[in-house]
């Protein structure tokens, strides 16, 4: 018998709409991998199935699951940035109702950022036995042993479940303490690896080798604090803790010589944080002469002009910044406080040969139209490669969540509704703006970026028409809003 099976949830369509088939990525689901090594490792029987990167529905995965008859099914909501677990649950919610259909003797298990951000309300509205709060690694090993020994639920760390009715939480399992021994690379063999499709500016370069791809990650956590951020919800602090060199660069080898990966994503909150560190990474693969094409994340006041040679001649040809709001007021009411100028580090980043994906974001409490109107205008004149155009939202773990609740602002009814390119998104007012004044301006401000001639110009001559029309077939596509005006 299986012990236990770790469901990546699907429902792309319904967080991406139409953009879901041609733009967006499928990426290998991180902890997904994680948690199975770490499980492999300690003796059990363990499979994956992902239905996103499978494109399976509910229903699907309900009868596959009554086929394997795990012990364990578990439901992983971590999302690969902090904008996407919450929405994840619009497809883990009709998952876990159709596994408890067609499979009512596995016991199911919710884990990842949004359940450990709405513990005791996800055990109480999902059709799940337990809710894992924290990391999972921990809290999943010791439940496996339970289940199987039928000894003591209230020995499980990290353990939310019903008795009588009455809603009980263990104690908080510790932080895995020992990332290089315990989770030093994830289980890619029990992972769909043919599966996975580079975002398409990724690949701008080449818009045909979008596949293979593949994730490492080199760091958990993140040391700042950010308003609108829940990235260190399961964590339960801000830190950062950090992989060993050899290990990161053992799950490059295995991607490049098993895999035939040529695009990375290192999934970091941010790569690109301790200059040493970062430089003897870049001298690892560069003596390797892997032909790579990796994309990270990196802070406006993070990047030194010294490794950013050395990090292209490694293959680093993306770098995403989260710049936010042109306002310098605005940024830091949300805490998002910027030490170096924006434009010369982008132009800095720019001049050494890597493309800059920009993030902004709509909507900030302080945001009016003038002020959201001055980030746009930066977002044109800095001309990124690429950029990702947010409303912001309250997602549950942040401290804008707290404050939403507080203030008694609206909130999405739906779980699709917390995504960004959902016909249900529903972004957190203003202290000036409606919901939807926001949600239209964003969706304004995104055509006028990519339909921009500077930037079209631009794209032309660093990648050639076919990417122009790439783009223009982008823009082409009609996002349905049933918030917006």
């Amino acid at each position: 018998m299986i012990d236990v099976l770790l469901i990546n949830p699907g429902g792309r369509k319904k967080i991406y709409q139409n953009l879901a088939n041609t733009f967006a990525a499928k990426e290998p689901p991180l902890w997904v991998g994680l948690i199975a090594h770490y499980l492999k490792n300690k003796g059990f029987k363990v499979e994956v199935l992902d239905a996103d990167a499978k494109d399976l529905s509910p229903e699907e995965v309900g009868k596959k699951v009554n086929e394997i008859n795990p012990l364990l099914t578990a439901i992983v909501v971590y999302g690969q940035n902090p904008t996407a677990s919450t929405p994840k649950m619009a497809g883990a919610s009709p998952t876990a109702k159709m596994i408890r259909n067609y499979c009512p003797e596995t016991k199911i298990i919710f884990l990842g950022l949004h359940p450990s951000a709405l513990p005791k309300r996800t055990l109480l509205e999902e059709e799940t036995d337990f809710i894992c709060q924290g990391e999972g690694p921990y809290t999943l090993e010791a439940l496996i042993k339970v289940l199987k020994e039928k000894g003591d639920i209230k020995k499980v760390p990290g353990l939310w479940f019903k008795k009588d009715e009455e809603v009980l939480f263990t104690y908080p399992a510790p932080l895995i303490k020992n990332l290089d021994k315990e989770i030093p690379i994830m289980a890619y063999e029990l992972l769909p690896m043919d599966k996975y499709i580079a975002h398409n500016w990724h690949c701008f370069e080449n818009l045909d080798e979008r596949s293979p791809y593949g994730v490492i990650y080199t760091s958990l956590g993140c040391p700042f604090n950010c308003f609108y951020c829940p990235i260190n919800t399961p964590f339960g602090k801000s830190g950062i803790r950090f992989l060993g060199l050899d290990k990161v660069i053992k799950q490059v080898e295995v991607l490049v010589e098993k895999y035939s990966v040529k695009n990375i994503k290192i999934v970091d909150e941010l790569f690109v944080l301790k200059k040493d560190r970062v430089e003897k990474f870049c001298d690892s693969i560069i003596k390797r002469g892997y032909d790579l094409n990796i994309w990270a994340y990196a802070r406006i006041d993070t990047v030194e002009e010294k490794i950013l040679e050395k990090m292209r001649n490694a293959g680093i040809k993306w770098l995403a910044l989260g710049i936010e709001s042109a306002n310098k007021d605005i940024r830091e009411k949300v805490n998002k406080r910027l030490s170096k100028d924006i434009f010369k580090v982008v132009r800095m980043i720019k001049n050494a040969g890597i493309y800059v994906i920009g993030n902004y974001i709509f909507g900030l409490p302080d945001d009016n139209y003038e002020t959201m109107k001055e980030t746009l205008n930066m977002a044109k004149e800095l001309n990124c490669e690429f950029a990702n155009f947010y409303v912001a939202m309250a997602y549950p773990g942040s401290k804008l969540y707290e404050y939403a609740l507080k203030n008694n602002w609206k909130l999405p009814k739906t779980w699709a509704g917390y995504a960004q390119l959902s016909e249900e998104t529903l972004p957190l007012p203003t202290k000036y703006l409606s919901p939807k004044e926001v949600l239209k301006f964003r969706d304004n401000a995104f055509y006028e970026y990519f339909t921009n001639e500077n930037y079209l110009k631009m794209i032309k001559e660093k990648f050639g028409e076919r990417v122009v029309a790439h783009i223009k077939e982008m823009t082409s596509f009609k996002i349905k809003r049933k918030y917006e005006c």
